[in-house]
């Protein structure tokens, strides 16, 4: 079984919507490979709350379902659980980072590592207007593909 964390600032934009596409991809593709998803957030603003209702409409227009996902915090356990603890930027890699047991940085990624954009981090469409989430469905699309593909490739 692999295992997959992803991880936003407060965990009810960018992680639940990388969450629940993944999940959605793996479950479309039907690889036939065990593979655990989940998300949580470098703080603890939200805990308990469900994905922001934006990104979830969003989603709902790609047929993907956010609704039973509930904000958690990181914690150090996450990175001896979790095989890939995927980070969607700079600011939240560093967050990670900086409480990582030692002999477990390696599992550490950015996001958009795996995607073919020209962009490094995926925006948080919290405060903006306009088409943040929609934009942050394109990237997170993209690099769900690519993290699968390496998934496969590499176990």
């Amino acid at each position: 079984m692999i295992k997959v964390l992803f991880v936003c600032m407060g965990n009810i934009c960018r992680s639940p919507t990388a969450e629940g596409v993944f999940r959605h991809m793996v479950e479309q593709l039907d690889t036939g490979r065990q593979i655990s998803i989940d998300s949580a957030g470098t703080h603890a603003y939200h805990v308990g709350n469900s994905p922001d209702p934006r990104a979830q409409d969003a989603a709902r227009k790609r047929n993907i379902d956010l609704s039973s996902q509930r904000a958690r915090r990181v914690s150090a356990d996450d990175f001896i659980e979790f095989d890939y603890v995927i980070a969607m930027d700079e600011s939240n890699k560093y967050d990670l980072l900086s409480i990582c047991p030692s002999g477990y940085e390696e599992r550490v990624h950015l996001f958009l590592d795996f995607a073919e954009v020209n962009e490094s981090e995926v925006p948080d469409p919290y405060y903006g207007q306009g088409r943040g989430f929609e934009i942050v469905l394109d990237l997170v699309e993209n690099a769900s593909a690519g993290l699968l593909e390496h998934i496969n490739k590499n176990h």
